[in-house]
């Protein structure tokens, strides 16, 4: 069924809440800002609709407080600009794009909430800098209360029918997103330890986890404001975050050795990887966190009564990273049975450390600044008075939209969903409601198109086009105590917002952000970065900063290659394999920290030769001297000792796993350059 048909036909109970929710929030803000003779009260339903895209309570306390900081600092720019530029519009329009650059390059690099703080200061500006131009001095100040008045209201009614109408939590949300990822990564691990022809599958089940792990990850800032617990519940997340990572990661590397190398690897070993693959699918589909530790508990015991003294290095690495697998999965089930009951069981797990990309971040801040600066140059020029909401738009989603994967579809969706937003305001907001007399007319005739929109923005695949008809729908309409019902006001208001989203939308087509090609480079020189310095920090340190931001990027890069063609998708291979290599860099830190001075002069050479390799075969080159820097870590180990011979033979097989990890590398993105290489020079 469409999923147009499926929303408005057969709309699930959440649709019907949060619907409901939304609209009286908007209602309630309405009416008291109507009551208080706000000077734009539609601000105040604006602000409540954008509160309660996520109605958990955790989430909507977390973005009304970024929402009102982000107001506050944006009201107390603009009236700053104002103060020094309030005879002089040009001046003060530059300093307001220079603001907005910096709100906007701010909001690229935070995540969360905090992004949408950023935006918000970018617009209030903007709105005071605005409406001010053609006011006296000292109404500057009231322009400021008064925005800060009605965003502020619209914030507290969401936050006030949030909670006390339907209340649903963060905690509940995290505990079933949980449920998610590890049942979808124990199918992929069933799928990766049965090394089969599969990559299709695999691939989907990979997907089908990072979806609801990005998510995770993201929403789970928001369970610190539901009680003392939340601060556990967030580190559960971030120990199931950055497990699950490693789980995929060791799950690539196995399939590779099980795989490619299926001669080198034993049949006895198969057949045990096989015996696990088993136990992840019956894992899946066991109930509650306790019987399913108690399948991978008996694995785990098989793993590690199989005998390992008389494999080669090689196949002793594979039994190895069979026990992590299931050391990691055993974590994961621990982590998520923390998000549900941190009284219970209490992790220790540290934030990740955020991935900044700056050039995207400038990039992000040089469209919107040159979106606004062509729409406040047009309004110089016209002195058009509904320039005003073609600049709020322009500067309001030319941001909004930066700090998403897919900018330019979205774009697309909100133009279409304003573009249905125009009958509708007229229909409702000027035809009908130019009769109603009275509040309870005007919100009965208000609502209607208000709640479709907020019904259909329920559904993750229509949100775009059904937010952006509410939203429209409110600016097109304009609420207020001296509504102007005439037919010029109505089509002013409607060119301005067409020209508004038209130029954000030219402004995404003509920057797009960086492609694939940029991407990767970025990608590779920044884990190649972190791999060569690897050695320069304390071990603890080095292993907390490496994971974390190494998961942020892998978070990042699943979302991305989400949108890419199926033979396209390589950028989270690339990182999968940083992060294996990384680990296992550190590892050899730990193995080596306390050896001779020539040991780990040796191991740092290699680590660096690593470093080289994986930078090498990202881009499609064989890697170079990894196998003569082991050999000559393994002659220092030999000649000064300190080191056991059994764990000598374990750093042999996993240098000769990390060789045979890079070659395929190489391989794999050789055969995906030569296509392109071949299409560009046929054109």
């Amino acid at each position: 069924m469409s999923p147009w048909l499926e929303t408005y036909l057969t709309p699930s109970k959440a649709s019907l809440q949060f619907a409901t929710k939304t609209t009286l929030a908007m209602l309630l803000a309405l009416y008291i800002a109507l009551w208080c003779d706000l000077d734009r009260p539609y601000w105040a339903l604006i602000s409540a609709a954008f509160l309660q895209i996520r109605p958990m309570s955790g989430m909507v306390v977390e973005k009304g407080i970024c929402q009102i900081g982000g107001t506050l600092i944006g009201a107390l720019v603009g009236i700053v600009i104002m103060a020094f530029f309030a005879q002089a519009r040009v001046p003060a329009l530059i300093a307001l794009t220079l603001w907005i650059m910096f709100c906007t390059y701010g909001s690229s690099l935070l995540r969360n909430n905090f992004s949408y703080g950023c935006i918000m200061g970018a617009v209030t500006a903007m709105l005071i800098v605005v409406i001010s131009a053609n006011q006296p001095p000292s109404g500057i100040f009231d322009i400021a209360v008064a925005r800060l008045s009605e965003l502020g209201l619209g914030a507290l009614c969401a936050t006030l029918v949030s909670a006390l109408l339907w209340p649903t939590r963060v905690k509940d949300h995290l505990a079933n997103q949980a449920d998610e990822v590890i049942n979808q990564a124990f199918t992929h691990a069933s799928q990766r330890l049965d090394a089969g022809d599969e990559p299709e599958a695999m691939q989907q089940s990979l997907t089908a986890s990072l979806e609801p792990l990005t998510m995770l990850e993201t929403d789970s800032q928001a369970a610190r404001y539901e009680g003392p617990d939340g601060n556990g519940r967030m580190r559960a997340t971030h120990v199931l975050t950055r497990r699950t990572l490693r789980f995929f990661a060791t799950l690539g590397a196995l399939y590779q050795l099980l795989h490619d190398h299926r001669e080198r690897i034993s049949a006895p070993l198969h057949q045990l990887a096989s015996e696990i693959a088993d136990g992840f699918r019956n894992a899946e589909h066991v109930k509650g966190v306790p019987a399913a530790r108690q399948q991978l508990l008996k694995l785990r015991k098989r793993a590690h009564a199989y005998a390992d003294t008389q494999l080669d290095p090689l196949q002793r690495r594979v039994i190895l990273a069979l026990r992590e697998v299931l050391g990691h999965a055993m974590i994961m089930l621990d982590a998520r049975e923390a998000i549900a009951y941190p009284g219970r069981k209490q992790l220790r797990g540290g934030s990740l450390s955020w991935h900044r990309d700056h050039l995207v971040a400038l990039l992000n801040a040089g469209r919107a600044g040159l979106v606004f600066s062509c729409l406040a140059i047009f309004w110089l020029q016209t002195d058009w008075s509904n320039g005003q909401v073609a600049m709020l738009l322009g500067t309001l989603f030319s941001a909004f939209f930066a700090t998403r994967d897919n900018p330019v579809t979205i774009c697309m969706m909100f133009f279409k969903g304003m573009l249905a937003a125009l009958p509708s305001a007229f229909l409702f907001g000027h035809v009908l409601l130019s009769q109603a007399n009275g509040f309870p007319m005007l919100a009965m005739l208000f609502v209607t198109p208000l709640f479709l929109g907020l019904l259909g923005a329920s559904n993750p695949r229509l949100m775009g086009y059904c937010l952006a008809f509410t939203i429209f729908n409110i600016l097109l309409t304009m609420p207020g105590n001296g509504m102007d019902f005439s037919f010029d006001s109505f089509a002013n208001r409607a060119i301005a917002v067409i020209v508004g989203l038209s130029a954000v939308v030219m402004g995404f087509r003509l920057f797009p952000g960086l492609g694939t090609p940029i991407r990767r480079r970025r990608l590779i020189g920044a884990i190649s970065h972190d791999l060569r310095h690897i050695d320069q920090q304390p071990l603890h340190e080095a292993e907390s900063r490496f994971s974390g931001r190494m998961a942020d990027r892998l978070l990042q890069l699943a979302r991305h290659d989400d949108m890419l063609p199926e033979d396209h998708r390589h950028l989270f291979m690339i990182g999968l394999n940083g992060l294996d290599l990384g680990r296992s860099c550190l590892h050899l830190r730990h193995r080596l920290e306390d050896a001779a001075p020539p040991v780990r002069d040796a191991m740092q050479h290699l680590l660096g030769t690593l470093a080289d390799g994986f930078e090498n075969s990202a881009h499609g080159h064989s890697p170079q001297g990894i196998s003569e820097a082991g050999q000559a870590l393994d002659d220092a180990i030999e000649r000064h000792g300190g080191i056991e011979e059994d764990a000598r033979e374990l750093i042999k097989g996993l240098i000769e796993r990390l060789v045979l990890v890079l070659e395929r590398q190489a391989e794999v993105m050789a055969e995906r350059q030569t296509p392109a290489t071949a299409t560009a020079k046929t054109a």
